[in-house]
């Protein structure tokens, strides 16, 4: 049987399933293009509504609140329509919300389009990784995913790119009255080519097993194998569900101790994810750099670094994951996260010009990337029992979502307080998320255990090692 796998792996149509990766990939883009664009357009868009603090806080963080909704019903969406189709409905959405949020007149039209854009995002960011991780073989499964990671932060850096090149050379009275709508509006370009691609992929073979269709399945299983390969992968897919519906009847009880100790730590380390400030840099770097960069252009200018040291430093964590393991990563990554915050911190309280800033951001992109960029997204999907995996990640995920909200609506309140500005000039909110981040790191070092190596048969008796919780094996069976 290990001989036949290896020649039916052997005979992968390598170039196929890449370029339909490539393709779903596209949503991870327009995720990253869709979260970030508005890290250029804040400071104009509060200029001309005349917004007040809370109120550019809720610019920024409505299309998390949208992000919620869109996660939530991403796999209902996915089950009833398919993946493919879902996708589809994802790449419409963010056309609307990209014509839109770019033509709005008033604050709350554009909110509304900005939440229909968050939709998006949490269709695409639950649907296109299920859809890649479905159609690529298990021996590419692996970067297959990480593909969907990396195409967020090329989305975010490129948006910061064309940002920087649509103020270019243009006044300020030009940006507060129509360079904001050309950031938002240039979504709509990527949002149609992401929608006009998605008909010449096929559609997730497990979801037309699933539907009956194994004609279907069987002609794109055996474009990406052959024939032989796709009978096999067919039949297993088929006993996996009938194993799932069983197990479903049987759903364990998150109430048992070591089950809900091991739930609360995953859910602390999703949510914790934010609170080092992410959201933060993504949404509000310029406005974090302009004070001490003299102009919007400029800010946005330095802007683009933070971009590409954020592709680098996940292209690092990408390739370190597997060799050094989670928890160094996200021990060094962690302090490098919190020195990051405390010099920016110190920058903006010295009120120092050139590029001290911009070094200090990039040294917490670059430690954020490879530690809770890659490392934590992996503990995340590793640490849940089988039987409890599927609701544990969506409780974990939804209060990451939630967290990422606040802090993304608290920020302006926290930047713009008459008392913080006068007695730390801005450095507040930064001090204050690398004292989070320390105190995430050490939670983490203390109750999760390292999971390099570890299978996920084995991950629960590991949590219960790690907990100094008894481990009775009594979930062991259950796939939810």
């Amino acid at each position: 049987m290990e001989a036949t796998s290896k020649v039916e792996a052997s005979k992968h149509n390598i170039a196929y399933i890449v370029r339909i990766c490539c393709i779903a990939a596209l949503g991870g883009i327009l995720l990253g293009y869709d979260t970030a664009v508005i890290s250029g357009a804040i400071g104009p868009i509060r200029e001309h509504f005349g917004l007040s603090s809370a109120q550019t806080g809720w610019a920024v963080s409505s299309v998390v609140l949208g992000s919620i909704i869109g996660a939530v019903s991403a796999g209902w969406a996915a089950l009833k329509y398919g993946r493919r189709n879902t996708l589809f409905i994802a790449a419409i959405l963010f056309m609307i919300s990209a014509v839109g949020s770019a033509l709005a007149s008033t604050f709350s039209f554009y909110v509304m389009l900005r939440i229909v854009g968050g939709v998006a995002v949490g269709l695409a960011c639950v649907v296109s990784p299920m859809y890649m991780s479905e159609v690529a073989p298990k021996d590419f499964r692996g970067r297959a995913v990480s593909m969907f990671q990396q195409s967020a932060v090329i989305g975010q850096t490129g948006v910061f790119y064309v940002n920087y090149l649509i103020a270019k050379g243009m006044s300020e009275a030009w940006l507060v009255d129509m360079g904001w709508r050309w950031m938002l509006g240039s979504e709509i370009i990527p949002a149609a080519l992401f929608a006009a691609l998605l008909f010449i992929i096929p559609e997730s073979p497990r979801w037309l097993v699933l539907k009956g269709k194994l004609t279907e399945a069987k002609a794109t299983l055996s474009r990406i194998s052959n024939p032989e390969h796709a009978d096999r992968l067919i039949s297993e897919i088929q006993d996996s569900l009938k194993d799932s519906r069983s197990s479903n009847k049987n759903k364990v009880s998150l109430r048992s101790p070591l089950l809900f100790a091991i739930l609360v730590i995953g859910t602390f380390v999703a949510a914790a994810q934010q609170l080092t400030g992410i959201n933060v840099i993504m949404y509000y770097t310029p406005e974090i750099l302009k004070p001490i960069t003299g102009s919007t252009e400029n800010a946005l200018f330095q802007t683009t670094f933070v971009g590409v040291v954020f592709i680098l430093g996940n292209a690092l964590g990408m390739y370190l994951i597997d060799k050094v393991g989670r928890l160094p990563l996200m021990k060094y990554g962690t302090f490098g996260c919190a020195l990051g915050m405390f010099v920016v911190g110190y920058v903006l309280y010295q009120q120092t010009e050139g590029y001290a800033a911009l070094f200090a951001l990039c040294l917490y992109v670059v430690s954020y990337a490879t530690s809770w960029g890659c490392a934590c997204w992996t503990m995340i999907s590793e640490i849940f029992p089988n039987s409890i995996r599927s609701r544990a990640m969506a409780i974990a995920v939804g209060a990451q979502w939630f967290t990422g909200f606040i802090v993304t609506q608290s920020f302006p309140m926290l930047n713009d307080n008459a008392y913080l500005q006068e007695n730390f000039n801005g450095a507040f909110a930064f001090w204050l998320f690398a004292i989070l981040s320390i105190i995430c790191m050490f939670v983490v070092v203390r109750y999760v255990p390292e999971t390099k190596g570890v299978s996920l048969e084995k991950m629960e008796e590991a949590m219960a090692e790690k907990l100094g919780k008894k481990h009775t094996h009594s979930t062991d069976q259950a796939h939810v």
